[in-house]
């Protein structure tokens, strides 16, 4: 009886805090704010989560996990070309922050590292890291682009700001996700196109001038 009491306690914490994360931002949101909205003390918090990092670690880590997952195994398909699983990657991470739009932010913001981060200390951090490295790896092969060039990186922070600027755009509309994807997938296959091949212009551009 107790150890299911306390798991609907640490589920009323967790709903708590995406509520009041959403609304306001992690940054702006207290251990006491969330306590006092799970109705419960700010002490009974300290049991199930030491701080607010790990409050964030257990709301966020299941949805980013599982979005890693289905990303590695559209990049091992061997029957698309590399510029295919990226569109599929790419269309993967849209329909994720749309069917989580009140906090994709959070799952991909809060406490986040610079994209060219090698270690860091959080392991939602890593996994945030390795999501940016699989597209990298698909806009690498995509473009002949050897791996772990600056040019490389470039592009791949240029792709991910661009995919980021999408779901922003359309993260308050507040028709039903399926069908506001449905709706937006043809503008964002055409955006996809035309910065692809804008990619492949600059790099023409640059071999002609070599």
């Amino acid at each position: 009886m107790k150890t299911k009491r306390s798991e609907e306690t640490k589920k009323l914490v967790l709903k708590a805090a995406e509520k009041l994360f959403s609304k306001k931002g992690y940054d702006a949101v207290s251990i006491r704010e969330i306590a006092k909205e799970a109705n419960c003390s700010h002490t009974t918090m300290y049991v199930y989560f030491k701080d607010k990092e790990e409050l964030l670690h257990q709301l966020s880590m299941p949805a980013l996990l599982q979005l890693r997952g289905n990303m590695i195994q559209i990049t091992e398909s061997g029957s698309d070309s590399p510029e295919d699983r990226l569109k599929k990657i790419s269309n993967e991470f849209i329909q994720f922050c749309l069917r989580n739009k009140n906090v994709f932010s959070i799952f991909i913001n809060a406490k986040s590292t610079r994209l060219d981060e090698l270690n860091p200390d959080m392991e939602i951090n890593k996994v945030r890291l390795e999501i940016f490295a699989l597209m990298k790896q698909m806009l690498g092969e995509s473009l002949s682009i050897p791996d772990n060039t600056e040019q490389l990186m470039a592009f791949s922070r240029i792709y991910f700001y661009n995919l980021y600027g999408i779901l922003n755009t359309y993260s308050y509309q507040h028709e039903p996700t399926e069908v506001l994807i449905e709706r937006i997938t043809p503008t964002f296959t055409l955006a996809f196109d035309i910065l692809i091949m804008g990619f492949k212009e600059k790099l023409k551009e640059g071999e002609e001038n070599e």
